[in-house]
């Protein structure tokens, strides 16, 4: 049986640097039954990673804290440089969450159309926002926090979690191993929606090598003019570096509307509120 990796981990070897504590609560997330959604189906069962137990409320705080600790232990991050990335919204409140516990300062790129309740956690937690074009979405962020660091390469790190392999190790590392222990081996699909990639390409990449028969299915939205924060429609967005075409065994292409109408199936049919990270 495959041993779920132990938080403790990621503690230094004496839990004494400032937020080691909550950056040890990231993971082993419960993974809930959808019953009801799945009573149509009776011999399917359909389960959600319930990613809102972490520290800062999504999965992105396993990328996060991957990016920070790797970034620490190569000394690329340093408390006098600012922690740098575009984000859609889960990753910056990742980032200014563990940054505020490590004490570094943080600087985001984001769309100007993200949430309300996204821009006021992050002014919250003290992250700098760089607002960027809505119409340019997630690619505009990126182009300006690459411009940004080139123009300043010393007064930054650039987490680029695009592009970041230790964006999708993280979930190689936590979420693949989860998954496969909480189902006790039985999962046989993984689905993930494709923004940065890095839930379904290390998820995926764990679980394949645990069972080379589970399938992995890709959501991507079905136009490049969309509603979903976040996520890319690949055959137009500038892709990842760390996405992996070959990997998935299907793409999904799902439309706004429907998104929505399956979120508020989710709120009224399991009591559950959801997003896309």
């Amino acid at each position: 049986m495959t041993t779920l990796l132990n938080n403790s981990l990621y503690l230094s070897v004496a839990p004494t640097l400032p937020g080691d504590e909550l950056f040890a609560r990231v993971g082993n997330t419960p993974l809930l039954p959808l019953r009801r959604l799945a009573a149509p189906f009776p011999d399917v069962e359909i389960f959600a990673k319930a990613e809102w137990f972490n520290p800062s409320g999504s999965v992105k705080d396993r990328a996060a804290r991957e990016i920070i600790l790797t970034a620490e232990a190569s000394g690329d991050l340093t408390h006098d440089r600012i922690l740098l990335d575009a984000t859609s919204g889960n990753m910056g409140i990742a980032y200014a969450t563990l940054g505020a516990a490590r004490g570094y300062r943080v600087m985001l790129t984001l769309p100007a159309n993200a949430s309300r309740e996204r821009l006021l956690a992050l002014k919250a937690l003290g992250a700098d926002l760089i607002l960027t074009d809505p119409m340019d979405g997630t690619d505009g962020a990126q182009r300006e926090a690459r411009a940004r660091y080139a123009a300043a390469p010393d007064r930054f790190f650039y987490a680029d979690q695009y592009n970041n392999a230790a964006n999708w190790l993280a979930h190689y590392r936590t979420t693949g191993p989860e998954v496969w222990e909480q189902t006790a081996g039985r999962v046989t699909h993984f689905v993930a929606g494709l923004g940065t990639s890095g839930t379904l390409t290390g998820t995926g990449r764990r679980l394949k090598e645990l069972n080379p028969r589970i399938e992995l299915i890709a959501v991507q939205p079905d136009s490049p003019l969309h509603g979903l924060e976040g996520l890319k429609h690949m055959p137009t967005a500038i892709k990842p570096g760390i996405y992996d075409e070959h990997l998935p065994d299907d793409v999904l292409a799902i439309g706004t509307e429907e998104t929505f109408h399956m979120v508020k199936r989710l709120a009224r049919e399991e009591g559950l509120f959801v997003g896309i990270s």
